[in-house]
Order: structure tokens, then sequence, then C-alpha cells
């Protein structure tokens, strides 16, 4: 039966080398499992708890979950091929779901990186660096997305209200906050912009060369700078984005709060940030209780 699906996939379904390796793999761990459990069970006699108790062992035995998901999708192909094939009666792994994979948390800076990038970073005068930190600045004080910066206008920024409009997802405005800090930071880029090009575009945020600037204009600019101050290997305004929303969970906002500010249709989304910051707060428990060291 093995034999006839590994052949089956070879040649009539064409699958790569690596495939049908993989299966072969995943098969022979499944049938060394359950011969192990009992030498007269066969591939006719295994049932579904056979099949969860052998994730359950992987599980145990520190493969990953995408890995067991990998392996139980190449059971449920032999089980599918042999009842097709009159080799069993019953298929038992078509209902059996993969394990649940975990999410990976977001990755941010640490707020004592953020000071050192804007506050101690050996930013130039030039209309380049004034650019690039006001960006920088804009994505960590308001937490907005790279689209919703890059198209970002004059108009959008409203000093006495102090606050962004921005066009998120699905065409869906929102408005932003920002501070005193941001503020200065807007008007003193304001001031260099017009006075480099004597002339804008409609855009608020123009590249060197006087025109909007890009999605990835402002990606590499934030690679450049986060890569002074950090060893995230993923370096993007995205990042910015999660820091954002970190700091201000750990500084007591609300999660509702944050997810109006990010533009997150549910709450469900901004979730994902309290895992975040309960990793931190256990780090902080682990290296500050008196029992734990």
């Amino acid at each position: 039966m093995v034999e006839e699906f590994l052949e089956y996939n070879r040649y009539e379904k064409n699958r790569s080398p690596r495939t049908i390796q993989n299966y072969a793999d995943a098969i022979t761990d499944f049938q060394r499992y359950f011969s192990m459990l009992d030498t007269g069970m066969t591939w006719e006699t295994v049932d579904a708890d056979v099949i969860r108790d052998w994730m359950e062992w992987q599980m145990n035995n520190g493969i990953a979950a995408s890995s067991i998901d990998t392996r139980l999708s190449a059971i449920r192909s032999l089980y599918k091929f042999a009842l097709s094939r009159g080799f069993v009666d019953k298929d038992p792994a078509h209902e059996i779901a993969g394990p649940k994979k975990s999410k990976s948390l977001p990755q941010y800076l640490r707020e004592d990186e953020m000071n050192k990038l804007l506050d101690d970073f050996p930013w130039g005068v030039d209309y380049k660096s004034i650019l690039a930190r006001t960006v920088i600045m804009t994505f960590y004080e308001t937490g907005i997305r790279c689209s919703e910066l890059v198209g970002m206008n004059d108009n959008s920024v409203d000093f006495i209200a102090k606050q962004i409009k921005v066009l998120g997802k699905r065409n869906k405005q929102r408005l932003v906050p920002f501070g005193s800090e941001l503020e200065a930071a807007f008007r003193k880029y304001l001031d260099v912009r017009n006075e480099t090009f004597g002339f804008r575009e409609e855009g608020f945020f123009l590249s060197v060369k006087g025109k909007r600037v890009s999605g990835a204009q402002v990606y590499k600019m934030v690679r450049e700078h986060l890569r002074s101050v950090c060893t995230l290997k993923k370096c993007s305004p995205h990042v910015l984005r999660h820091t954002f929303a970190t700091a201000m969970l750990n500084h007591n906002a609300g999660l509702e709060n944050v997810k109006e500010l990010l533009g997150h249709e549910s709450v469900a989304t901004t979730e994902i940030y309290t895992h975040t910051t309960f990793e931190q707060l256990k780090r902080v428990y682990a290296e500050s209780h008196p029992r734990l060291g």
C-alpha cells in the first residue's frame, strides 16, 4: 500500500523528490509509532485516537506544530489513497485537525532603544536627516501604517486640534492625535521642506527629489536607522507600529483605546499586543522576585 502510494505521487501526481521523501519519512515514523504501541496493529486497524496520540507524542518531543501538520497531511493523503484503492475500509485521519500553530509575537523596540534613536543619534541638519527623523517619530508617536503615512497631505495635519486625518484600510478615515513633541518636529520639517524646494506637491512627506515619498523609500530610511539601535531581524515601519502599541499598553492605555488608535476592526486583532506586554511582565517577574533568583 505504502509503495503504491509513493509511486502514485511520484509518477501520476508528479510530486517533487523532496515531497516524496517527506511523505515516506512521515509514514515510516507513524508506522514505527503504532507498531510500538501494539505489534499486531496494522494500517487497517489504526483508529483516530492512535493518530491523535502520535501527534501528542511528537508535541511532547518538541516537534514544531508546522512539522506535525505536514506529517499529518501525509497520513491523510495516504489514507485517502488507500480508501480509494480498497486497501482499507475506513479513513481514520480525514476528520483530525492539525495542531494550532502558535502565532509569533510582534517584534518591537524597547523604549530605551527608541529614546536612544530619537534623542542621542547624531542627526544631521540637512533635509534628508530631518525627513527621516520626522518619519520615524511619526510612526512611533501615532502608530499609523506605512501606507497611511505615505498618503498624508498637508491638509491631513491639523495643528490646532493636534490630529492627523489618515486613510486606512478599505478607505476608512480616522483621526489620530499627536503631542507637542511631534508638533514641533512637523513644524521644523515643514520649514526645511518648503525652504528646500520652494514648492510642494500635495504630499506632506517628500523625498529628496521633491516628490511624494514612496513606501519603499520610507522602508529603507526606517530600516537603516533602526538597525543603528537594535538587533531585530526585521526593521520595518510596521515594527514601529508594534512598538507604539506595546508602549501604549505598557503605560496603561486600554485595549479598546489602542484598537481605535491603530484602526483595527476588532479588538481581537489588538489582543496580540497583550501577549507581548505579558511576556515583558514575565521577564520582569523572573528578574525581580526574590525566590526566583
